[in-house]
């Protein structure tokens, strides 16, 4: 029940963002036509990135997390198509990533101490590269989470950390493509 109410709550925050985002892209459209949405901020000479396997310095013992992460990412950019994904040795751009946290906590507890739903909490330390100019574009670290119900530990474990991850590879992507 918990967690299709946060699905609902969620989807609508996504919708009244986009609304916002294409109320804000509108106005940016009529007053200045050659406004563009795509490579804001990515320098022009940058056209291809590379993705290698994530570390994972969570300390978490999470099977197939640094995989996951990658796979996101990777898949992100290919979907997004404003850098191009290669290998290291042709690539323009570099990001790096090390997963350096992975909590699991209460999220809700209801009366009588009971735990309803738990939160997954990952950071993701990035460095994103600019290979031609030998520079470092950014170093931050990005964090997101998500609920699942405390009684399904197995499963809606898993569902929340792929969540997870969902979202930060969209933070991540959204920084790098657009610096917003």
């Amino acid at each position: 029940m918990i967690s299709s109410i946060h699905k609902k709550n969620k989807l609508i925050l996504i919708s009244l963002v986009n609304l916002l985002f294409i109320g804000l892209a509108a106005i940016n459209f009529t007053s200045c036509c050659a406004y563009s949405f795509t490579g804001a901020s990515v320098p022009e000479h940058l056209k291809t990135i590379a993705v290698p396997i994530a570390d994972d310095r969570s300390g978490s013992g999470q099977s197939g997390l640094r995989e996951s992460l990658t796979q996101k990412l990777i898949q992100k950019f290919i979907d997004d198509n404003t850098l191009q994904v290669s290998e290291r040795t042709s690539a323009n751009a570099l990001l790096e990533c090390s997963i350096v946290s992975l909590s699991d906590a209460p999220a809700i507890v209801s009366a009588g101490e009971s735990i309803t739903s738990r939160r997954i909490t990952i950071g993701v330390r990035v460095i994103y590269r600019d290979l031609v100019k030998r520079t470092t574009i950014f170093e931050k670290t990005f964090s997101n989470y998500n609920d699942y119900p405390a009684n399904d530990p197995i499963n809606g474990r898993q569902t929340a950390i792929d969540a997870a991850i969902d979202l930060i590879s969209e933070d991540i992507l959204l920084d790098t493509v657009s610096g917003w």
